[in-house]
């Protein structure tokens, strides 16, 4: 028993002493024993003091919903861009880019070799002119029996790269692979009339060679013609038109033989 009572002593240290006077024992059994417990007195001191309810602020009642809270900004709706009815939006045409007005000025021009180009209207890139001219020379081709349009679209790619870089090189400001490839397009509108006189008679002839050699040169002059007004790149037009000559009489050779 010796060694539980030093076990007991040296194990529950505690700062308790029976002789404060802040502490009271309660004995519910009043035999000392096992049940007895000790409480200590409870200071009400630190208790909030009493206010009366007409001195508390009011407080807002809660109007939301259950996982609703209530918005404290009203949110301000954009306002549509084309309107709520149908009436109000853009022709489809003209979200897609295309404008009648400006393909029927591009041709003109194109049709007049001395006109002078809107350098505004053809730097746009449009190629929708250009697609509708090509399918129209293959359909021509096609009419005098050869079957040309994997070429017409092939040579056409790679001279519209070719164009690209060399006027990239020359010009200042520089130009896009569209515009160029717009240009080259609309200026393919005079080979349409060497391949539709084509389907009539033979090319193969004198007559042919100096028709020939004329849609060549007014191609050429009419692409270099925009390319100059459209870049700024005066002073320039025969080195721009020499190599437009070259891919010209590529198409011309193919609708001649």
């Amino acid at each position: 028993m010796s060694g539980f009572d030093n076990l007991n002593t040296d194990f529950y240290q505690t700062s308790y002493s029976i002789d404060d006077p802040s502490q009271q024992s309660y004995d519910y059994g009043g035999s000392g024993g096992p049940y007895s417990k000790q409480y200590t007195g409870y200071d009400y001191s630190q208790q909030g003091r009493f206010v009366p309810p007409d001195m508390m602020q009011p407080q807002q009642p809660y109007t939301g919903q259950i996982f609703h809270p209530t918005q404290t900004y009203t949110p301000v709706a954009s306002p549509p861009l084309y309107g709520n009815n149908f009436e109000d939006e853009p022709p489809l045409l003209e979200e897609l880019g295309i404008n009648f007005d400006h393909i029927w000025q591009k041709t003109l021009t194109v049709l007049h070799p001395l006109k002078v180009a809107d350098g505004s209207i053809m730097n746009e890139t449009d190629l929708a002119g250009p697609m509708v001219f090509c399918l129209a020379f293959g359909a021509t081709l096609l009419l005098a029996g050869k079957i040309q349009f994997g070429y017409v679209y092939g040579i056409s790619a790679i001279g519209c790269l070719g164009m690209f870089c060399l006027l990239n090189l020359m010009s200042m400001t520089g130009v896009s692979f569209g515009c160029v490839a717009s240009v080259l397009g609309y200026c393919l509108l005079p080979m349409i009339l060497l391949s539709s006189f084509a389907v009539i008679c033979s090319l193969q002839g004198m007559l042919g060679i100096i028709l020939t050699a004329g849609i060549i040169g007014w191609c050429s002059f009419s692409a270099s013609k925009i390319f100059i007004s459209a870049l700024a790149m005066e002073g320039q037009q025969l080195l721009v038109a020499y190599p437009c000559a070259l891919l010209y009489g590529v198409f011309a050779l193919i609708s001649v033989f």
